[in-house]
């Protein structure tokens, strides 16, 4: 017997299923967070990539293109977990999905509503609060953001018009980094 077959006869099979299913409430709190801080770090990752070999317009011009199909994706199945059928969504709704993306369980947000508007208040980013705190200008994220909350809100309820009220490289208040109003149309 050769040492390679020596050594596979002592292999031990151990758990193979997802770690979730051995986590608690704590952990899986955690596990979520921690995700949704690689999802993000992974989303500027390959944008600083593509900005360095093709510029930040070209960077941007592929957010977009990425943020237009993933929005959607991603507002389907939180529609779906909630229990919504996609396009048929009111404004509570929306309110509730919002707090289910991705970005929800890293930034702070607040919504309110009046009558037939939402309005969404990105209180703090955490893109737009590391480059504050290295002294950066805010990113550009406006002409990304108005097809991200745009597509969001539309495969909720495509009576949804979106309006963005402010994001950079708009000027910005003291207690917000951008803000969106979701209006539903009769």
């Amino acid at each position: 017997m050769t040492e390679q077959n020596k050594s596979q006869d002592n292999w031990t099979e151990l758990p193979a299923h997802s770690a979730i299913n051995d986590m608690n409430e704590e952990q899986l709190r955690e596990a979520v967070i921690d995700s949704s801080k690689l999802w993000l770090a992974h989303d500027g990752l390959w944008f600083q990539a593509v900005e360095k070999d093709h510029g930040m317009d070209d960077a941007i011009k592929a957010d977009t293109e990425a943020w237009k199909i993933f929005t959607k994706l991603e507002a389907k199945r939180i529609l779906r977990r909630i229990g919504v059928e996609p396009g048929t969504g009111g404004i509570n709704d929306l309110a509730i999905a919002l707090r289910h993306r991705m970005y929800a369980n890293i930034n702070v947000m607040k919504i309110e509503r009046s009558g037939n508007k939402l309005r969404m208040t990105m209180t703090d980013c955490r893109v737009q609060s590391a480059r504050r705190r290295k002294n950066l200008d805010p990113f550009p994220c406006k002409s990304v953001g108005v097809w991200e909350y745009s597509n969001f809100a539309s495969t909720v309820n495509p009576k949804f018009k979106t309006k963005c009220c402010y994001c950079p490289p708009d000027p910005l208040p003291d207690d917000g980094y951008c803000q969106w109003e979701f209006t539903l149309e009769d």
